[in-house]
């Protein structure tokens, strides 16, 4: 059994937060993961830019970060595998989206997949859609595409 463990820092915690929690649970039935505990943070453009020049090099925001701890644990009998973090801004996914011109709920869901694959060790080197990882993150979002996190306008649930 999988589980999700969500949280925010710079912001609130979203009203919606529950429903990435259980999209991120589909996700990891789709790519056949098992007791995985994820855990996902949520935050604002500050939070992440700090971040990506901290570990990366990078002093600019981005929507999504991923750090790989690919630990097991021992919980109870049961093995647990800790994937690592994946971190999103908001703050971000909102300008993608509009950039896009694609619904803040599609990007989101797309952030969650994209974020779950780095962990399972998937990487790309380009943002071409030819890339394996990236087809595979437009294949699970067309597989779970009548999901939603926000409401159809985009807004919170």
């Amino acid at each position: 059994m999988n589980r999700v463990n969500i949280d925010a820092q710079e912001i609130p915690l979203p009203s919606w937060s529950g429903s990435a929690g259980g999209f991120a649970l589909k996700v990891l039935d789709e790519v056949k993961l098992d007791n995985w505990e994820l855990s996902i943070l949520l935050c604002g453009d500050k939070t992440i830019t700090e971040l990506n020049a901290r570990y990366r090099d990078k002093p600019e925001a981005t929507d999504i970060l991923s750090f790989n701890l690919g630990e097991t644990i021992n919980d109870g009998g049961r093995t647990v595998f800790l994937p690592g973090d994946i971190v999103i801004s908001l703050d971000t996914m909102r300008e993608n989206a509009k950039y896009f011109q694609t619904p803040e709920d599609e990007e989101l869901r797309r952030l969650l997949i994209h974020g779950i694959l780095h962990l399972n060790g998937m990487d790309h080197k380009t943002l071409d859609q030819d890339e394996p990882m990236l087809a595979l993150q437009e294949e699970i979002l067309n597989r779970l595409k009548d999901e939603r996190i926000l409401n159809i306008d985009g807004g919170e649930k």
